[in-house]
């Protein structure tokens, strides 16, 4: 039987050749994050406002779908590392039958929960009575169309993680990459009116994003059933499985915490900490948290080739080619955050150009870009780090890490450097101080779990 690519080639270029796909598309998807805010910030400012206000609930969204498919990627690529491809493809069907699950829920939360949600969040906002009605209108229209029609990003996900289990990140690449196309060609229509469509703004954006979802989930689907021949999926494993279902929300629930901490920690500096200065912060951190992406979304393809990598490996017990491709990833993971560094600090006044911003936002956003982005300088090894620990089956350290850098050491720092100056952009220190701390759990932790890793042989199945 001809050995997996993941055992065989050089790490170096078998890390190339999973993620640079996987990045690709990432960019992709990062450059729609681009056009979509300038297309809004071209209708209205308060429509950026309310991105940022609605952020934390479309990030858990889109959280239980990712930590969903870390734990199908874990946990299937492990699998065919033991040879065993009927647990491989059982796992992947669990992971898509609690996609669906999910979806069905944030179906609930988007028709409920989207006004009283908006409401909550604007309700001590520094501004007039007019513009809080303004951006809750707004944020309520965006987050009830994204959660109640999110099962094409669950199932989108969830198909390429599976593809991606078994290094067919090309197809990965197409399936996100014309998802994003779609999505960016219909921005352009629903949200400026064009060719005879009604100008729908925020709404409008909200639209093209499902439908470049969907797009993204059928094509997805197509390349597995059509390309990846190591898994023979069938409709009747998606039967409820305890134990499996158990295994993947086992490595993919950690996950989930993190971001959803994530988005506590961007509920609470917002409603908190920045509302005290009146809309523009918020605008200008929600900017901050889309243009990121340019540097991030790469950095995650890296992870994302890295993972099966990882698990595929740890399957064989193979220690050498494990080791060689964390070094390998810390090592691209450093250089990416370098070059968005240099972006961030040289170039802050040209990037905000792109958007439709006043000279008093233009002003807050130079000093926050500089001062914010100190933090690459650790990220990249920190986000390699919760990775590892994810693909290895210890994702609550990597819990643990996300925790320790948002709630115990960016929240508190930005909440006592604010009541200390009186100044946002003070506020802004707490990034590269969380991120520091952070530094030094992940590396605590990843020794950890390099340290207790079970080296002895499995037996293979037939």
């Amino acid at each position: 039987m001809k050995e997996n690519k993941m055992g065989t080639m050089p790490i170096v270029k078998l890390l190339i050749t999973m993620s640079l796909p996987i990045i690709i598309s990432m960019a992709v998807l990062a450059f729609y994050n681009i056009v979509d805010t300038y297309f809004i910030s071209m209708v209205s400012q308060r429509g950026i406002t309310a991105l940022g206000y609605a952020f934390p609930v479309q990030n858990i969204m889109i959280a239980m779908a990712t930590g969903t498919g870390v734990g199908i990627n874990a946990l299937a690529s492990k699998a065919l590392g033991e040879k065993n491809k009927p647990k491989a493809s059982k796992i992947a069907m669990q992971g898509v039958l609690i996609a669906l699950c999910a979806s069905a829920l944030f179906f609930l939360i988007g028709l409920f929960g989207s006004e009283p949600f908006m409401r909550l969040m604007v309700k001590n906002l520094n501004e007039t009575e007019d513009v809080r009605n303004e951006i809750i209108k707004l944020g309520a229209d965006y987050l009830k169309i994204v959660c109640c029609v999110s099962a094409g990003i669950f199932i989108e996900i969830s198909f390429e993680r599976i593809l991606q289990s078994t290094g067919k990140t090309i197809f990965t690449m197409f399936s996100q990459g014309i998802g994003a196309v779609t999505n960016i060609i219909l921005d352009y229509i629903f949200v400026l009116g064009k060719f005879g469509c009604p100008r729908m703004g925020i709404k409008g954006a909200a639209i093209a994003t499902v439908i470049g979802q969907f797009v993204a989930a059928i094509l997805a689907i197509i390349f597995n059933l059509t390309k990846n021949s190591e898994y023979k999926l069938k409709f009747s494993d998606i039967k409820p499985n305890k134990h499996y279902i158990g295994e993947i929300l086992y490595i993919g629930l950690p996950s989930v915490l993190m971001v959803a901490i994530g988005s506590l920690m961007n509920f609470l500096l917002n409603k908190v900490i920045l509302n005290a200065y009146g809309a523009d912060p918020i605008t200008i951190f929600a900017y901050y948290f889309k243009l990121q992406s340019f540097i991030f979304m790469p950095l995650f393809g890296l992870n994302n080739g890295m993972v099966p990598i990882l698990g595929y490996n740890y399957g064989a017990r193979n220690k050498e080619r494990l080791y060689s491709t964390i070094k390998t990833a810390m090592c691209f993971a450093f250089v990416i955050m370098m070059l968005g560094l240099a972006a961030f600090q040289f170039f802050p006044k040209q990037i905000l150009s792109i958007f439709s911003v006043t000279p008093s936002m233009m002003e807050i956003g130079v000093k926050a870009f500089r001062i914010i982005s100190l933090a690459f300088i650790f990220a990249g090894i920190c986000i390699v780090c919760i990775s590892v620990c994810q693909a290895l089956g210890k994702s609550m350290y990597a819990f643990w890490i996300s925790f320790g850098r948002q709630l115990i050491a960016l929240i508190p720092a930005a909440y006592i450097l604010s009541a200390i100056f009186h100044d946002m952009n003070a506020v802004w220190w707490a990034f590269p101080i969380a991120e520091f701390v952070s530094l030094l759990m992940s590396l605590y932790f990843i020794r950890r779990v390099l340290k207790k890793l079970d080296w002895s042989p499995v037996e293979k199945t037939a």
